[in-house]
Protein backbone atom coordinates (compact mmCIF):
# COMPACT_ATOMS: atom_id res chain seq x y z
CA UNK A 1 0.00 0.00 0.00
CA UNK A 2 0.86 3.29 -0.06
CA UNK A 3 2.57 5.09 3.04
CA UNK A 4 0.58 5.86 5.38
CA UNK A 5 1.77 7.62 8.36
CA UNK A 6 0.27 8.18 12.16
CA UNK A 7 1.95 9.43 15.44
CA UNK A 8 3.33 6.02 16.28
CA UNK A 9 5.21 5.12 13.13
CA UNK A 10 4.61 4.75 9.21
CA UNK A 11 2.92 1.44 7.56
CA UNK A 12 3.80 0.93 3.83
CA UNK A 13 2.53 -2.75 3.52
CA UNK A 14 -0.80 -4.03 5.18
CA UNK A 15 0.12 -7.19 7.28
CA UNK A 16 -3.21 -9.63 7.04
CA UNK A 17 -4.04 -12.98 7.39
CA UNK A 18 -6.99 -14.48 5.72
CA UNK A 19 -8.72 -17.92 7.12
CA UNK A 20 -10.88 -20.75 6.20
CA UNK A 21 -12.62 -22.72 8.50
CA UNK A 22 -13.96 -25.83 6.98
CA UNK A 23 -16.89 -27.88 8.23
CA UNK A 24 -18.11 -31.64 7.87
CA UNK A 25 -21.67 -29.91 6.49
CA UNK A 26 -19.84 -28.86 2.75
CA UNK A 27 -19.27 -25.11 3.29
CA UNK A 28 -16.46 -23.16 5.59
CA UNK A 29 -16.25 -20.06 7.13
CA UNK A 30 -13.73 -17.03 6.30
CA UNK A 31 -12.26 -14.90 8.27
CA UNK A 32 -9.74 -11.67 8.01
CA UNK A 33 -7.37 -9.57 10.49
CA UNK A 34 -5.01 -6.89 9.81
CA UNK A 35 -1.85 -6.81 12.06
CA UNK A 36 -0.85 -3.39 13.58
CA UNK A 37 2.30 -4.48 15.60
CA UNK A 38 2.27 -0.27 16.87
CA UNK A 39 -0.58 -0.51 18.29
CA UNK A 40 -1.98 -4.26 19.29
CA UNK A 41 1.44 -5.84 19.26
CA UNK A 42 0.92 -8.45 16.52
CA UNK A 43 2.49 -8.92 13.55
CA UNK A 44 1.72 -11.23 10.62
CA UNK A 45 3.97 -13.43 11.76
CA UNK A 46 2.80 -13.71 15.16
CA UNK A 47 -0.40 -14.10 13.69
CA UNK A 48 0.53 -16.96 11.21
CA UNK A 49 2.07 -18.73 14.34
CA UNK A 50 -1.24 -18.33 16.50
CA UNK A 51 -3.33 -19.14 13.73
CA UNK A 52 -2.14 -22.74 13.32
CA UNK A 53 -2.20 -23.52 17.27
CA UNK A 54 -5.69 -22.43 17.27
CA UNK A 55 -6.55 -24.17 14.06
CA UNK A 56 -5.41 -27.80 16.12
CA UNK A 57 -7.32 -26.53 19.17
CA UNK A 58 -10.73 -26.65 16.85
CA UNK A 59 -10.42 -29.72 14.91
CA UNK A 60 -13.47 -32.38 15.35
CA UNK A 61 -15.56 -29.59 17.55
CA UNK A 62 -18.85 -28.08 17.21
CA UNK A 63 -18.45 -24.91 15.08
CA UNK A 64 -21.84 -23.70 16.09
CA UNK A 65 -21.19 -23.90 19.80
CA UNK A 66 -19.83 -20.07 19.22
CA UNK A 67 -19.36 -19.41 22.83
CA UNK A 68 -16.97 -22.71 23.32
CA UNK A 69 -15.20 -22.18 21.11
CA UNK A 70 -13.80 -18.96 21.79
CA UNK A 71 -13.11 -20.01 25.29
CA UNK A 72 -10.98 -22.95 23.56
CA UNK A 73 -8.77 -19.87 22.21
CA UNK A 74 -8.87 -18.02 25.37
CA UNK A 75 -7.60 -20.49 27.51
CA UNK A 76 -4.99 -21.35 25.12
CA UNK A 77 -3.54 -18.00 25.15
CA UNK A 78 -3.93 -14.14 26.99
CA UNK A 79 -4.34 -11.70 24.13
CA UNK A 80 -3.42 -11.82 20.53
CA UNK A 81 -6.92 -10.76 19.98
CA UNK A 82 -6.27 -9.78 16.51
CA UNK A 83 -5.93 -13.37 15.16
CA UNK A 84 -8.49 -14.38 17.09
CA UNK A 85 -10.69 -11.86 15.47
CA UNK A 86 -9.98 -13.75 12.37
CA UNK A 87 -11.29 -16.71 13.99
CA UNK A 88 -13.78 -15.49 15.47
CA UNK A 89 -15.86 -13.70 12.00
CA UNK A 90 -15.21 -17.24 10.78
CA UNK A 91 -17.12 -18.93 13.26
CA UNK A 92 -19.71 -16.11 12.76
CA UNK A 93 -19.68 -16.41 9.24
CA UNK A 94 -20.19 -20.59 9.37
CA UNK A 95 -23.46 -19.80 11.85
CA UNK A 96 -24.64 -17.51 9.51
CA UNK A 97 -24.31 -19.52 6.22
CA UNK A 98 -25.65 -22.60 8.47
CA UNK A 99 -28.69 -20.79 9.27
CA UNK A 100 -28.84 -19.44 5.44
CA UNK A 101 -29.00 -15.69 6.21
CA UNK A 102 -26.34 -13.15 5.67
CA UNK A 103 -24.83 -12.17 9.05
CA UNK A 104 -26.45 -8.69 9.71
CA UNK A 105 -30.00 -10.64 10.15
CA UNK A 106 -28.27 -13.58 11.84
CA UNK A 107 -27.72 -10.88 14.46
CA UNK A 108 -30.85 -9.31 14.72
CA UNK A 109 -30.11 -6.38 12.02
CA UNK A 110 -31.27 -4.39 9.60
CA UNK A 111 -29.71 -2.46 6.72
CA UNK A 112 -28.84 1.20 7.05
CA UNK A 113 -26.95 4.11 5.75
CA UNK A 114 -23.48 4.54 6.59
CA UNK A 115 -21.16 6.74 5.31
CA UNK A 116 -17.41 6.24 6.19
CA UNK A 117 -15.05 9.36 6.61
CA UNK A 118 -11.88 9.21 5.05
CA UNK A 119 -8.52 9.37 6.75
CA UNK A 120 -5.39 11.89 6.47
CA UNK A 121 -2.43 10.97 7.85
CA UNK A 122 0.32 13.19 9.20
CA UNK A 123 2.62 15.37 6.37
CA UNK A 124 3.18 18.82 6.28
CA UNK A 125 0.32 21.59 6.83
CA UNK A 126 0.07 22.45 3.09
CA UNK A 127 0.48 19.08 1.96
CA UNK A 128 -2.79 17.81 4.52
CA UNK A 129 -4.81 21.01 3.60
CA UNK A 130 -4.13 19.70 -0.71
CA UNK A 131 -5.35 16.15 0.39
CA UNK A 132 -8.85 17.53 2.17
CA UNK A 133 -9.47 19.41 -0.98
CA UNK A 134 -8.66 16.29 -3.04
CA UNK A 135 -11.00 14.23 -0.71
CA UNK A 136 -13.62 17.21 -0.67
CA UNK A 137 -13.74 17.22 -4.31
CA UNK A 138 -14.30 13.31 -4.37
CA UNK A 139 -17.19 13.81 -2.83
CA UNK A 140 -16.14 13.03 0.99
CA UNK A 141 -18.33 14.83 3.46
CA UNK A 142 -16.28 13.61 6.49
CA UNK A 143 -12.97 14.14 7.12
CA UNK A 144 -10.11 12.23 9.64
CA UNK A 145 -6.98 13.82 10.10
CA UNK A 146 -4.05 12.47 12.24
CA UNK A 147 -2.39 14.94 14.78
CA UNK A 148 -0.04 13.42 17.68
CA UNK A 149 3.61 14.40 16.42
CA UNK A 150 3.97 17.98 17.40
CA UNK A 151 0.87 19.69 19.18
CA UNK A 152 1.65 23.45 18.31
CA UNK A 153 1.99 22.02 13.87
CA UNK A 154 -1.04 19.91 14.74
CA UNK A 155 -3.23 23.36 16.04
CA UNK A 156 -1.77 24.90 12.43
CA UNK A 157 -2.53 21.72 10.84
CA UNK A 158 -6.35 21.59 11.48
CA UNK A 159 -6.12 25.44 11.15
CA UNK A 160 -5.14 25.16 7.45
CA UNK A 161 -7.86 21.92 6.76
CA UNK A 162 -10.77 24.16 7.83
CA UNK A 163 -9.86 27.25 6.29
CA UNK A 164 -9.41 25.09 3.13
CA UNK A 165 -12.69 22.86 3.23
CA UNK A 166 -14.84 25.38 4.47
CA UNK A 167 -17.40 25.20 7.39
CA UNK A 168 -19.69 22.18 6.14
CA UNK A 169 -17.24 19.25 6.02
CA UNK A 170 -17.17 17.31 9.53
CA UNK A 171 -13.60 17.29 10.89
CA UNK A 172 -12.60 14.20 13.71
CA UNK A 173 -9.23 14.12 14.95
CA UNK A 174 -7.13 11.41 15.98
CA UNK A 175 -3.93 11.64 18.45
CA UNK A 176 -3.56 7.87 18.44
CA UNK A 177 -1.87 8.23 21.69
CA UNK A 178 1.20 10.70 20.62
CA UNK A 179 0.99 13.93 23.17
CA UNK A 180 1.85 14.35 26.40
CA UNK A 181 -1.28 15.40 29.06
CA UNK A 182 0.11 18.98 28.76
CA UNK A 183 0.55 18.99 24.55
CA UNK A 184 -3.21 17.58 24.26
CA UNK A 185 -4.41 20.17 26.48
CA UNK A 186 -2.94 22.68 24.46
CA UNK A 187 -4.01 21.35 21.37
CA UNK A 188 -7.15 20.59 22.25
CA UNK A 189 -8.22 24.03 23.42
CA UNK A 190 -6.49 25.21 20.45
CA UNK A 191 -8.57 23.05 17.25
CA UNK A 192 -11.75 23.68 19.40
CA UNK A 193 -12.42 26.90 17.37
CA UNK A 194 -12.18 24.75 14.31
CA UNK A 195 -15.61 22.53 15.06
CA UNK A 196 -13.76 19.48 15.46
CA UNK A 197 -16.58 16.43 16.09
CA UNK A 198 -14.18 14.50 18.54
CA UNK A 199 -10.72 13.31 19.08
CA UNK A 200 -9.48 9.90 19.39
CA UNK A 201 -7.00 8.67 22.20
CA UNK A 202 -5.24 11.71 22.69
CA UNK A 203 -2.55 10.56 25.81
CA UNK A 204 -0.80 7.31 26.43
CA UNK A 205 -3.12 5.17 28.00
CA UNK A 206 -1.32 4.47 31.10
CA UNK A 207 -2.44 8.55 31.85
CA UNK A 208 -5.93 6.90 31.65
CA UNK A 209 -6.24 8.10 34.91
CA UNK A 210 -5.82 11.95 33.86
CA UNK A 211 -8.72 11.53 31.01
CA UNK A 212 -11.51 13.04 33.69
CA UNK A 213 -9.04 15.85 33.88
CA UNK A 214 -8.31 16.10 30.26
CA UNK A 215 -12.33 16.16 29.45
CA UNK A 216 -12.96 18.68 31.83
CA UNK A 217 -10.14 20.95 30.34
CA UNK A 218 -10.98 20.14 26.56
CA UNK A 219 -13.97 21.99 24.30
CA UNK A 220 -13.05 18.80 21.85
CA UNK A 221 -14.91 15.90 22.81
CA UNK A 222 -12.47 12.43 23.73
CA UNK A 223 -13.25 9.41 21.66
CA UNK A 224 -11.32 5.76 23.64
CA UNK A 225 -9.79 4.11 21.09
CA UNK A 226 -6.20 2.13 22.64
CA UNK A 227 -7.75 2.53 26.27
CA UNK A 228 -10.68 -0.11 25.19
CA UNK A 229 -9.95 -3.40 24.13
CA UNK A 230 -12.79 -5.19 25.75
CA UNK A 231 -16.21 -4.91 27.59
CA UNK A 232 -14.70 -4.20 31.17
CA UNK A 233 -12.46 -1.48 29.47
CA UNK A 234 -15.52 -0.05 28.25
CA UNK A 235 -16.87 -0.26 31.79
CA UNK A 236 -13.91 1.33 33.70
CA UNK A 237 -13.56 4.58 31.14
CA UNK A 238 -17.16 5.48 30.92
CA UNK A 239 -17.64 5.06 34.88
CA UNK A 240 -14.44 6.76 35.29
CA UNK A 241 -15.97 9.45 33.65
CA UNK A 242 -13.23 8.83 30.52
CA UNK A 243 -14.52 9.20 27.32
CA UNK A 244 -17.79 10.68 25.42
CA UNK A 245 -17.46 8.16 22.74
CA UNK A 246 -15.94 4.82 22.71
CA UNK A 247 -14.08 3.36 19.28
CA UNK A 248 -14.41 -0.50 18.74
CA UNK A 249 -12.06 -2.26 15.99
CA UNK A 250 -11.80 -6.11 15.99
CA UNK A 251 -8.49 -6.43 15.72
CA UNK A 252 -8.56 -4.65 19.81
CA UNK A 253 -11.83 -6.69 20.97
CA UNK A 254 -11.15 -9.91 19.27
CA UNK A 255 -13.90 -9.56 17.18
CA UNK A 256 -17.55 -9.68 16.87
CA UNK A 257 -18.50 -11.92 20.10
CA UNK A 258 -16.25 -9.08 22.26
CA UNK A 259 -17.21 -6.22 20.19
CA UNK A 260 -21.14 -7.13 20.86
CA UNK A 261 -20.16 -6.78 24.53
CA UNK A 262 -19.05 -3.75 24.17
CA UNK A 263 -21.35 -1.94 22.38
CA UNK A 264 -23.94 -3.12 24.34
CA UNK A 265 -22.30 -2.10 27.28
CA UNK A 266 -21.79 1.82 26.14
CA UNK A 267 -25.60 1.77 24.80
CA UNK A 268 -26.54 1.16 28.40
CA UNK A 269 -24.41 4.05 29.41
CA UNK A 270 -25.46 6.31 26.86
CA UNK A 271 -22.00 6.22 25.31
CA UNK A 272 -22.19 6.60 21.33
CA UNK A 273 -19.47 3.77 19.47
CA UNK A 274 -17.74 4.19 16.37
CA UNK A 275 -16.92 1.26 13.93
CA UNK A 276 -13.03 1.40 13.02
CA UNK A 277 -10.78 -0.68 11.76
CA UNK A 278 -6.91 -1.09 10.76
CA UNK A 279 -5.87 -2.15 7.31
CA UNK A 280 -8.22 -4.84 6.71
CA UNK A 281 -9.08 -5.60 3.02
CA UNK A 282 -13.00 -5.95 1.96
CA UNK A 283 -13.30 -9.12 3.50
CA UNK A 284 -12.90 -7.96 6.84
CA UNK A 285 -14.52 -5.07 6.40
CA UNK A 286 -17.34 -7.07 5.35
CA UNK A 287 -18.11 -8.29 8.70
CA UNK A 288 -17.62 -5.64 9.84
CA UNK A 289 -20.60 -3.98 8.16
CA UNK A 290 -22.52 -6.48 9.10
CA UNK A 291 -21.98 -6.10 12.39
CA UNK A 292 -22.77 -2.04 12.26
CA UNK A 293 -26.17 -2.73 10.83
CA UNK A 294 -26.60 -5.32 13.94
CA UNK A 295 -25.30 -2.60 16.57
CA UNK A 296 -27.65 0.81 16.58
CA UNK A 297 -25.72 2.13 19.15
CA UNK A 298 -22.91 2.68 16.44
CA UNK A 299 -22.97 6.20 14.95
CA UNK A 300 -19.54 6.61 13.83
CA UNK A 301 -17.73 4.66 10.62
CA UNK A 302 -14.27 5.08 10.54
CA UNK A 303 -14.77 2.35 7.65
CA UNK A 304 -12.31 3.86 4.99
CA UNK A 305 -9.06 1.34 5.53
CA UNK A 306 -9.43 -0.10 1.92
CA UNK A 307 -9.69 3.66 0.25
CA UNK A 308 -6.15 4.23 2.38
CA UNK A 309 -4.04 3.46 -1.13
CA UNK A 310 -4.42 -0.13 -0.65
CA UNK A 311 -2.55 -1.26 -4.44
CA UNK A 312 -4.51 -4.87 -4.52
CA UNK A 313 -7.83 -5.56 -3.60
CA UNK A 314 -8.10 -9.35 -3.05
CA UNK A 315 -11.65 -9.81 -2.23
CA UNK A 316 -14.66 -11.00 -4.03
CA UNK A 317 -17.79 -10.13 -3.34
CA UNK A 318 -18.43 -8.39 -0.06
CA UNK A 319 -19.06 -4.89 1.32
CA UNK A 320 -18.54 -2.26 -1.43
CA UNK A 321 -17.84 1.69 -1.39
CA UNK A 322 -20.55 3.75 -3.17
CA UNK A 323 -18.49 6.65 -3.22
CA UNK A 324 -18.06 6.81 1.13
CA UNK A 325 -21.26 5.04 1.48
CA UNK A 326 -20.98 1.24 1.87
CA UNK A 327 -23.87 -1.12 1.01
CA UNK A 328 -23.32 -5.22 0.47
CA UNK A 329 -25.89 -7.47 -0.99
CA UNK A 330 -27.99 -10.65 0.83
CA UNK A 331 -25.44 -13.42 -0.07
CA UNK A 332 -25.65 -16.17 3.09
CA UNK A 333 -22.53 -15.44 6.07
CA UNK A 334 -20.24 -12.04 5.42
CA UNK A 335 -20.64 -12.45 1.47
CA UNK A 336 -17.26 -12.41 0.92
CA UNK A 337 -14.46 -13.88 0.21
CA UNK A 338 -10.81 -14.25 -0.93
CA UNK A 339 -9.70 -14.25 -5.12
CA UNK A 340 -8.29 -17.53 -5.46
CA UNK A 341 -5.88 -15.66 -8.01
CA UNK A 342 -4.73 -13.54 -5.39
CA UNK A 343 -4.07 -16.87 -2.89
CA UNK A 344 -1.86 -18.58 -5.06
CA UNK A 345 0.98 -16.01 -4.41
CA UNK A 346 0.53 -16.47 -1.18
CA UNK A 347 1.88 -18.45 1.48
CA UNK A 348 -0.50 -20.97 3.15
CA UNK A 349 -0.64 -23.54 5.80
CA UNK A 350 -2.97 -26.19 6.16
CA UNK A 351 -4.08 -28.00 9.36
Amino acid sequence: MEPFTIATGTMDHAQNVFIRVHTDAGFYGVGECSAFPMIVGETQETCLLMAREFARLWKGKDALDLEARLNDLHSFTAGNTTIKSAFDIALFDIAAKNAGLPLYQFLGGEKRPVESDITIGIAGHHTMALKALDFQASGANILKVKLGKNAAEDVERIKQIREAVGPAMRIRVDANQGWTFNEAVFALQGIGQYDIEFCEQPIRTWYDDRLPELMQLSPVKIMGDESVYNHHDARKQINSGSCHYINIKMAKSGGIYEAKKIHDVAASKGIPCMMGGMLESRIALSAKLHFVYASPNIVFYDMDTCKLGHLIDPCVGGARYEGYNLDIDDAPGIGADADEGFLAGCERFTI
